[in-house]
């Protein structure tokens, strides 16, 4: 096992071996496989892979997840992205399409934060393939939001057109991907074969010559052999289709990543394939299958440029902490401060010992709530880290989350 990676439980090994043996019988048939085929099967294959599974992901350590990610943290997230939402829906229809909604906390947050702002979304889409996100997500909005529950509904595919706002949040990550070689003599494929060794087989990387596709891909990329990373196809054809669809109004899609120059720089050397369990990152997509999540760096560029050859423009680019200062998150912030100062204040009007528990416990949560915050915003966590990129059609320029910092000039 991976040095410091906490032991799977029996019912989760054993869930990774079927889930082993379902790849292994795909790898025998066909000789070889992608990785992104590998990684479809890891993450989504029905009822084993890591997202289609019972697994619960999201979540602090204690809880038993793999992983925060921002609505998570604090719903004052939510709440700034609704500003940004707000006017996209204004201007086209209130119509809002979530793809990949994690636990629902996100989709119950924007919900909200858009009623107060007076545009609650007719209809709220969900995009989710997994039954068992569904569910969960389904619950969380009964808890949180549960005044919207007969606006909600979850699509299997999407639709012919629409119009509205798209969001994806740390969607694009997981979408499989290609793992590519640049030689001398050629671009290569990394994909999965088996090898056999003391204990029986396993799964290893093995190359072959990359299909026309990824050669044509690889053509614009600022790359010099010797050097390994990732090509995304899917993510390509993934906004490439959104964008032929979307009528009128934008994509908000947030996610960790880079341009292309950066993403392909030469110190990058090795590429930026990851794997997350328990709050615990490591570079073994082998270890366990279906039990950790497996993403890679998005390539904004290719993000912009797939949605700009359908006919989108592309309506700004930028860090995911000046997306959330320019909507406001500082203003939210303390908002948020100034309600717990006030009930703190209700409380001490009110004799006894349950003043002082009250006034403690808004204090630790307002405590909590600005540690989320600086997460989401500082240049060593998620605030630099994360970017944000908005394509549309027919939506007025600049969009709020835009008007400081935009750095489209990079992509």
């Amino acid at each position: 096992m991976i040095a410091n990676l906490p032991a799977p439980s029996a019912e989760a090994a054993a869930a990774s071996a079927a889930l082993t043996d379902l790849i292994t019988r795909e790898i025998k048939t066909h000789g070889w496989i992608s990785f992104a085929r590998y990684m479809e099967l890891a993450l989504y294959a029905p009822g084993l892979g890591y997202y289609a599974g019972g697994a619960h992901k999201f979540g602090d350590a204690s809880s038993g997840g793999d992983f925060l990610t921002a609505p998570e943290l604090t719903p004052l997230f939510g709440q700034a992205l609704a500003r940004q939402v707000a006017p996209v829906l204004a201007a086209s229809k209130p119509y809002v399409i979530e793809a990949g909604a994690g636990s629902g906390r996100l989709a119950a947050d924007l919900l909200l934060a858009l009623d107060a702002l007076g545009h609650a979304p007719e209809h709220y889409a969900i995009l989710e393939l997994s039954g068992e996100l569904r569910a969960r997500q389904a619950t969380t909005l009964a808890r949180h939001a549960p005044q919207f529950l007969d606006r909600v509904h979850w699509l299997d595919t999407l639709p012919e057109t629409f119009s509205g706002c798209l969001i994806g949040n740390e969607v694009l990550d997981a979408m499989p991907t290609h793992t590519v070689c640049w030689r001398e003599n050629g671009l290569f494929e990394r994909g999965v074969a088996l090898a056999e060794n003391a204990s029986g087989e396993q799964l290893t990387f093995a190359e072959r010559p990359a299909s026309q596709a990824l050669i044509d891909a690889a053509k614009i990329l600022p790359v010099a052999a010797p050097y390994r990373s990732e090509i995304s196809l899917a993510v390509r054809a993934w906004v490439a289709e959104l964008a032929q669809r979307l009528s009128q109004g934008a994509m908000i899609l947030l996610d960790y990543g880079l341009p292309r120059r950066e993403l392909y720089h030469p110190q990058r050397d090795g590429g930026t394939v990851r794997c997350h369990y328990r709050h615990r990152v490591h570079d073994d997509p082998f270890w366990y299958p279906g039990l950790s999540d497996i993403t890679s760096h998005v390539d904004f560029t290719a993000v912009a440029e797939a949605g700009f050859d359908a006919g989108l423009s592309v309506l700004g680019y930028t860090s995911q902490a000046q997306f959330l200062i320019n909507c406001g998150m500082g203003e939210l912030l303390q908002k948020n401060g100034e309600e717990k100062v006030g009930d703190d204040e209700t409380a001490t009007s009110t004799p006894g010992m349950q003043s002082s528990v009250d006034s403690r416990a808004n204090l630790r949560t307002n405590l909590r709530t600005t540690g989320a915050v600086s997460v989401l915003l500082s240049p060593n966590e998620m605030g630099e880290l994360f970017k944000v990129i908005a394509l549309g059609r027919g939506m007025p320029h600049p969009l709020l989350g835009f008007t400081r910092g935009d750095r489209v000039h990079a992509l």
